[in-house]
């Protein structure tokens, strides 16, 4: 094991030139990142976790309740045993040749079947309150994180200047607040790992992991080699967008059109401008020009940068969304059914067409189509985690 760590941890790869792992051991008269703080992530990313459950339970609920969000979930589904038997043992999503089959069983027409099992599958979506207390935690995170990356980056010079990232490399001493900065947002995003498996369940499910993935990576491996001033600035430009999300989002679930509509407009110019440009004009340019110019070439510098790129592609993935959201809500007055959306909706043919053979099979539908303003879209959070 000793062998496979001093090969992983190589110098020579994670280190520039005419720098070892001696220069960043900790002194008596300075303090450097050391790995072994890494693993205070862990039992803090516990705490977040069970700090978030209690602030939902007692914070977030009561809030939610005084502001009048539905706590009822989607319409639950009219009991029928064959085709719960259906459900749980064999598909939630049954192919045309099993409709039929049911159709005669039942004796019910096949849209009828159909919307049966659009029902079920939405009563184990989670109630619009859920999403608020979800909605509402995320926020008091982002906010504070934010509002305490602003005030710990307006004191430093690098903020002003991304060569001062670079200036005095690895002699850059670990400040207790750039510690407690780094090692919280490294356990919130911990947290969102494990968390993300039992939240309320995303179509880009898969984006959203490697998003995750990649930030932990960065956060870790910048923190190691000791290079968090940059990486400072990269947690705090991700955090902007973020907090004016949850506040769109909680605006909606609170049926504040107006309120929503404007949050999300913020959001999109917020998200676009730091995302798009920003993004790759301050922190892509010192770490892809700036850093090889300071401390030339070595191996880890393209791992970073490579992974520094896939965040930027899936800003442009977002960003795309955002803006054919923003798009539809200004030209249409209206945003069509997101393809994230947490409720699966019926169309309008289908709730033109009888329902049923027999008074059995009276099932309303539970759908959500397409909503006023960016009620779609936020209902979705086609931009959920969004970093």
């Amino acid at each position: 094991m000793a062998g496979i760590l001093a090969w992983f941890w190589n110098e020579r790869f994670w280190l520039p030139h005419n720098v070892t792992w001696a220069d960043l051991q900790s002194t008596e008269e300075a303090a450097f990142p050391q790995a072994e703080d890494l693993y205070l992530a862990f039992p803090l990313a516990f705490c977040i976790f069970m700090i978030r459950l209690l602030f939902e339970r007692f914070i977030a609920k009561p809030c939610a309740l005084g502001l009048k969000v539905q706590a009822n979930g989607p319409q639950k589904a009219q009991p029928n045993a064959i085709l719960e038997k259906v459900f749980t043992a064999i598909t939630k999503h049954p192919d045309e040749k099993r409709l039929e089959g049911l159709s005669k069983q039942l004796d019910w027409d096949v849209r009828s079947i159909q919307r049966w099992f659009r029902q079920r599958r939405n009563q184990e979506k989670p109630s619009t309150l859920t999403k608020f207390c979800e909605s509402m935690w995320r926020f008091t995170f982002y906010l504070y994180i934010f509002t305490y990356g602003v005030r710990f980056l307006k004191k430093t010079p690098w903020l002003w200047n991304t060569r001062q990232c670079w200036n005095g490399y690895p002699y850059q001493p670990l400040m207790p607040d750039l510690h407690y900065y780094y090692i919280v947002e490294l356990s919130f995003y911990w947290s969102l790992m494990f968390s993300q498996f039992i939240d309320i369940k995303r179509k880009d499910f898969g984006i959203m992991f490697t998003h995750h993935i990649v930030t932990v990576t960065l956060i870790t491996f910048s923190y190691v080699t000791n290079l968090t001033r940059v990486g400072t600035l990269t947690l705090c430009l991700h955090d902007a967008a973020d907090v004016v999300l949850e506040a769109a989002k909680m605006a909606n679930y609170c049926k504040c059109q107006k309120l929503s509509d404007l949050l999300f407009l913020t959001f999109a110019i917020v998200f676009i401008v730091s995302r798009l440009g920003i993004y790759p004009l301050w922190v892509l340019n010192t770490t892809l020009f700036e850093l090889y110019e300071a401390l030339g070439n070595f191996p880890a510098l393209w791992v970073f940068n490579v992974l520094l790129v896939i965040l930027q592609i899936l800003h442009c993935f977002w960003s795309y969304l955002i803006i054919k959201a923003a798009y539809k809500a200004i030209s249409k007055g209206k945003v069509a059914k997101d393809d994230r959306s947490d409720i699966e909706s019926s169309s309008d043919e289908e709730e033109t067409v009888p329902r049923s053979k027999t008074p059995h099979s009276t099932i309303s539908t539970n759908g959500t189509s397409g909503a006023n303003g960016t009620n779609g879209y936020l209902t979705g959070d086609t931009c959920s985690e969004e970093h």
